[in-house]
């Protein structure tokens, strides 16, 4: 099958993936007077004395915007809002079918930062919490930063933080099979925009103590003149060898490596470098940074894409919705270390160890016990660290 066309038909003929649905009937006096006014009055003083009731007597408690500015869209690059919205509600649709989440695709007509920051916190009172979606870097860290630290609900960019937490799962269980331990490996990652430095950050919480970042000017080193802010933060962390070099440096030697950048950047060659038994995880989309059958023949013990077309597939679907309800359900006012922590090893855990082979390191993104899995693990999370709303 043609993905691209028959996809652009679907579109065609779904005209929108998702839709409103009433949950309450309005087909009677009594039930126009009880949903809308004059009953509604009621319940919108009750708020209007204490805002934290709008989580009890509206769909707030439930309710997740997925927004984009359209400037970095699916590998597509900066396409604009617009043409960002088969993407967001794709998204909602898959926070609905994994997760039970409402989802609402919001997608603005500015690139600027304050702008951005200033349009979601004046919205975020209708929501549970904020879903940042195909935001370029660097201004997505800022985005990101400043609205955990303004808002009192949970904000998650998942092209960063979901890529990381699905990655440490994919990790973690290679690991099992190499018999590598976790503070033992040397770890490259080729692509230093958002999701390259969140993968490295998160990584070094779980324990990973060699890593190196990799960009198209070559090796992330603390001191080089062509970083950018937010790879100079990360260089002060990384590379403690101060290496310089290419990606062909870094691979050398590396245990593992994890490729958030672009086509077939990766050769046989490089692979053959590696360490015994190399794990190599070509996330590039549509493209891998190395095909598949390639790394296989060139060596690699385990290889995982991000692609349904070949096994291991490193897919965000296996965090945001199950993380999102975790931390609905148990009313979170952020999103912390321990709870993506906690959804990492939540989808880990998924593949059993008599199953785990090195074609199959985790779950398939429509399984749904997986997701329960997560929401169960980052629900926990919640209480456990202290950040839920509720009294338990």
């Amino acid at each position: 099958m043609n993905y691209r066309e028959t996809s652009l038909k679907k579109h065609g003929e779904w005209k929108g993936k998702i839709e409103t649905v009433a949950r309450v009937p309005v087909d009677s006096r009594e039930a126009l007077s009880l949903a809308y006014t004059p009953g509604v009055a009621e319940p919108c003083l009750a708020i209007h004395n204490d805002t934290e009731k709008s989580f009890e007597l509206t769909r707030r408690w439930n309710t997740v915007p997925v927004i984009t500015d359209g400037t970095a869209v699916l590998g597509l690059g900066d396409i604009g809002p617009e043409a960002g919205m088969p993407v967001m509600e794709g998204k909602c649709a898959l926070f609905k079918a994994f997760g039970n989440v409402d989802a609402y695709p919001i997608c603005l007509r500015t690139k600027d930062t304050e702008e951005i920051i200033n349009t979601i916190k004046f919205m975020a009172g209708s929501f549970g919490g904020i879903n940042l979606e195909d935001i370029s870097a660097p201004r997505c860290f800022e985005i990101e930063t400043r609205l955990k630290e303004e808002l009192d609900i949970p904000v998650f960019h998942d092209d960063q933080h979901g890529t990381a937490i699905v990655s440490a799962a994919a990790l973690i269980n290679a690991l099992k099979l190499t018999g590598k331990k976790t503070d033992a490996i040397k770890l490259v990652i080729n692509g230093a925009g958002a999701a390259g430095i969140a993968i490295g950050r998160f990584l070094l919480k779980l324990g990973v103590k060699d890593v190196t970042l990799c960009d198209l000017k070559g090796i992330v080193c603390d001191g080089e003149e062509w970083l950018n802010p937010a790879q100079k933060q990360v260089a002060k962390i990384t590379n403690l060898s101060h290496a310089k070099g290419k990606l062909a440096d870094a691979m050398r030697g590396a245990d593992v490596f994890i490729g958030v950048s672009g086509p077939h950047c990766v050769t046989k060659e490089m692979v053959r470098s590696m360490a015994e038994k190399p794990v190599l995880f070509t996330c590039a989309n549509p493209v891998p940074e190395i095909e598949p059958e390639d790394a296989l023949e060139a060596g690699a013990f385990i290889v995982g894409t991000g692609s349904s077309e070949h096994p291991n597939q490193i897919n965000n679907v296996l965090v945001f919705p199950g993380l999102f309800r975790g931390a609905l359900d148990a009313r979170a006012s952020t999103v912390n270390d321990e709870m993506m922590i906690a959804a990492a090893y939540g989808i880990a855990s998924c593949v059993g160890e008599k199953e785990l082979a090195p074609d199959y390191i985790l779950p398939y993104a429509y399984d749904k016990s997986a997701h329960r899995a997560v929401a169960k693990a980052v629900e926990e999370a919640v209480y456990r660290t202290g950040v839920s709303k509720l009294k338990k």
